[in-house]
C-alpha cells in the first residue's frame, strides 16, 4: 500500500474511531483529538482536570476502540516501584521468577500521578522513553504500541508530589480538561442513569497502530515549517536571542529541544488526519498549546498579574 493510499485509509479509520469512542463519552471532542494524536505519533499525555470529568472512562473506551490491553495504576503515597513494574518471587523449585506489574499493558492510566512520591514517578518514566523495564539486572521490552496518560488533579495540593521539569517533559501533550457544557452535562446524566451499557468495537490492531505510527514518521516536512517550529520554541526562551519583551517579562524558562521535536511530529500527525500529505504552518499553531504548556515556567509577577501559559503561547503564535 503506498504512503498516500494508508494516509486516506487512516482519516478513514479515525473517522470512525471518533463515532466509536462517541458512543461513550459526550462532548470533550479536542481532549479526544489531542489524545489521538499523541497515540499516532507514537507520545504520552498528560491530562489534567477536576475529579469526575470521566478520564477513566475515556481512556478505558479509547483503549476498546484501538483494541489494545488497559491497565489503570492508582498512585497513592505508599506505592512502591516494585507495584508498578512487577517483582521478582521465589517459585516452589527455589527458582527466582518475574511477576510483570501493571506497566506491562498497551496503555497505561497514571491515575493521579502527582500523588506518590518522585522514586515512584521515575520508575514509569524509564518505560515511557525506553520502552523497556529494568528488573534486578534483567531488561524487559514492553508490547508495543506502548502509551502513558497520565492525570493529575489541578486543585488539591495537600500531599501532592509535583512532577518535576524534566519529568514533565517526557510528556509530549498536557491536556487541560473543562467542565461538560450544559447541554453535554444533561447528555452525560441520560445516558450514564439507565440501564444500557454502549459497546465498543476495537477497529484496530496492535500492528495497524504501530503501522499509521510508523507513516506518520515517514510524511515529509518542509525546511520552512521546522524552522518555524524550532523558532517558537527558541521565544519561549528568556534567556535566548529570539525572545522578545514580552516573554522575558513574564518567563523563568522556556521550552526545550524535545518541544521542537514533538511539535513537528505532533505536526505531521495533525496533517495526516486532515488528509495532507504533509504538515504546514497552521498544522504546528494548531498542536503548540498543548505541548508547549507544561513546558514553559511562569514567574511570580505572571502569577501576580493573572497572565496564564495559554496567553503566552497565543501571544507567541
Amino acid at each position: 500500500m503506498s504512503d498516500v493510499t494508508a494516509i486516506q485509509n487512516l482519516v478513514e479509520k479515525r473517522n470512525q474511531l471518533k463515532t466509536e469512542i462517541g458512543k461513550a463519552i459526550v462532548g470533550q471532542e479536542a481532549v479526544v483529538d489531542q489524545i489521538l494524536l499523541s497515540i499516532f505519533s507514537g507520545g504520552h499525555a498528560l491530562l489534567v482536570g477536576v475529579p469526575g470529568l470521566a478520564k477513566t472512562l475515556m481512556v478505558n473506551t479509547i483503549a476498546q476502540a484501538l483494541g489494545l490491553h488497559f491497565k489503570r495504576i492508582q498512585f497513592t503515597p505508599d506505592l512502591m516501584p516494585s507495584d508498578i513494574l512487577g517483582s521478582e518471587i521465589l517459585d516452589e523449585n527455589r527458582q527466582f521468577k518475574f511477576i510483570k506489574g501493571p506497566v506491562f499493558s498497551n496503555i497505561i492510566l497514571a491515575d493521579e500521578i502527582n500523588r506518590t512520591p518522585p522514586k515512584t514517578q521515575a520508575a514509569l518514566l524509564e518505560a515511557m522513553q525506553e520502552r523497556a523495564v529494568t528488573i534486578a539486572g534483567h531488561n524487559y521490552k514492553l508490547d508495543l504500541p506502548y502509551f502513558v496518560l497520565a492525570t493529575q488533579n489541578p486543585i488539591e495540593q495537600e500531599g501532592t508530589y509535583p512532577l518535576p521539569e524534566a519529568q514533565l517533559d517526557r510528556f509530549m501533550f498536557a491536556i487541560k480538561l473543562e467542565y461538560p457544557t450544559f447541554e453535554e452535562e444533561v447528555q452525560v446524566v441520560k445516558s450514564t442513569t439507565n440501564d444500557q451499557k454502549p459497546e465498543i468495537n476495537a477497529l484496530f490492531t496492535a500492528q495497524e497502530i504501530i503501522d499509521f505510527q510508523q507513516l506518520i514518521r515517514r510524511i515529509p516536512v518542509a525546511d520552512n515549517v521546522i524552522e518555524y517550529a524550532v523558532s517558537l520554541v527558541n521565544k519561549t526562551r528568556p534567556g535566548g536571542a529570539m525572545a522578545d519583551a514580552y516573554v522575558k517579562n513574564y518567563l523563568d524558562w522556556g521550552a526545550g529541544p524535545r518541544a521542537s521535536q514533538n511539535l513537528i511530529l505532533a505536526a505531521k500527525a495533525h496533517a495526516a488526519f486532515q488528509g495532507k500529505f504533509s504538515p504546514d504552518r497552521e498544522n504546528v499553531q494548531a498542536v503548540a498549546e498543548g505541548i508547549l504548556r507544561h513546558r514553559i515556567i511562569k514567574n511570580y509577577k505572571a502569577d501576580a498579574e493573572g497572565i496564564t501559559e495559554e496567553m503566552i503561547i497565543q501571544k507567541l503564535l
